[in-house]
């Protein structure tokens, strides 16, 4: 990417954003409709941007803040009172739509591996996405986000896994354990380092020039994620690991504050690169498995929120608010589809097949899933009698 074409991209970006917040919407679907016009796929519009490792390297910077805001709204104390919530919350979404995704799987597929593959792709939401849209729509503070999160938090882990298995072809369950493993010592190193070393960091932060506190806690952050991506996982999880840890460092606000600007400009940029991998051309070949699969995740996302909602305590609406959260799906679909594109173990209709389901399958829950967000308020009144709520 040319310094000419950065000047294109922000500026497509800053209009077609700023259109859609003039409609109340988020500018997620904005960016990624940016990346489609000015991207290499069909159809042809102008072609301007080819991903490479610039755009690759520009896309993880935007993933691994928008992960790391993420941890910082996710304290070891709201972790623990929301303790249930992972693992109820979790199971259900983990059992339900990793069960629906797979019937969607073995219908495009039948039984294999490339069914498998589809039902991970189904599975996991958006991290990055939801917290975009929590903070647009100003719902951090809502008690049904601790929901959200908690089951986001339970996706993170278990996606290390998933992650594990689609790159060894599924036939490596040792190694697949081993990842999975690592992934919650990692996870439960962070929440004892939150608990324990959070305060001495703050401490540590706070008497530092400003100059080097922003490049204590960016390179902090940055080798958190490079930490998790030599245990062979996602770089998100470190991301999301670093938030949680400066959460309790008693300087989350500075933090805030001081990287707000950086992460909303490098998540613009994540949502455009990774639009650049969406084929509208292919929409004949997989419209089918994209319909019913947008079907499946709204219905199955927006029961698992009722249902682990109404265990957690919450309310049919706020059951109904958090699983809005969890339609849209994002980063992780893309990163399945490109771990099984480079696989041997799937032929390569069924690779290419599966690279642009990924792209367009983003693209329409990223966009219902955002507009379900906005208006899951209205549509709870609407469909939950106030003599119900509890």
């Amino acid at each position: 990417m040319t310094l000419a074409e950065l000047a294109v991209t922000t500026a497509l970006l800053g209009v077609l954003g700023l259109g859609a917040s003039r409609f109340g919407l988020s500018a997620i679907p904005a960016y990624l409709l940016a990346g489609i016009i000015l991207g290499p796929n069909d159809p042809d519009f102008i072609r301007l941007v080819q991903p490479s490792e610039v755009t690759d390297f520009v896309a993880e910077i935007g993933l691994i803040f928008l992960l790391f805001f993420l941890g910082l709204e996710f304290s070891v104390d709201r972790l623990l009172r929301s303790g249930r919530h992972v693992g109820l919350g979790g199971a259900a979404d983990l059992l339900f739509n990793a069960g629906l995704g797979l019937l969607v799987g073995v219908a495009a597929f039948g039984v294999s591996f490339a069914a498998i593959v589809l039902a991970a792709c189904i599975y996991v939401s958006s991290s990055a996405i939801a917290v975009k849209a929590l903070t647009d729509f100003r719902r951090l503070a809502d008690d049904e986000t601790d929901l959200v999160l908690a089951i986001l938090l339970f996706e993170d882990v278990a996606i290390a896994a998933v992650l594990g298995f689609v790159a060894t072809g599924g036939g490596g369950v040792a190694t697949t354990t081993l990842v999975s493993s690592k992934a919650l010592l990692f996870v439960a190193a962070s929440l004892a380092a939150s608990r324990w070393l959070g305060a001495p960091i703050g401490r540590l932060l706070s008497r530092l020039d400003l100059e080097f506190f922003l490049l204590g806690v960016f390179g902090f952050v940055v080798g958190m994620s490079a930490f998790a991506h030599w245990l062979e996982m996602s770089e998100a999880v470190g991301a999301l690991m670093a938030g949680v840890i400066l959460s309790e460092s008693g300087v989350r606000e500075e933090i805030e504050q001081r990287f707000f600007a950086i992460r909303d400009v490098f998540a613009a940029l994540f949502f455009f690169t990774f639009a650049l991998t969406i084929d509208l051309g292919k929409l004949g070949e997989v419209g089918w498995m994209v319909l019913i699969a947008v079907l499946v995740t709204v219905v199955g996302k927006l029961g698992v929120g009722i249902l682990a909602g109404r265990l957690g305590g919450f309310s049919a609406r706020q059951g109904l608010n958090a699983g809005a959260a969890l339609v849209a799906h994002g980063e992780f679909t893309i990163i399945i589809a490109q771990l099984a594109a480079g696989n041997a173990a799937l032929a390569l209709a069924q690779r290419d097949d599966i690279a642009a389901f990924a792209g367009l399958y983003v693209l329409a829950t990223a966009t219902i899933g955002v507009i379900l967000m906005k208006e899951s308020k209205w549509i709870g009144r609407a469909l939950v009698p106030a003599s119900t709520v509890d």
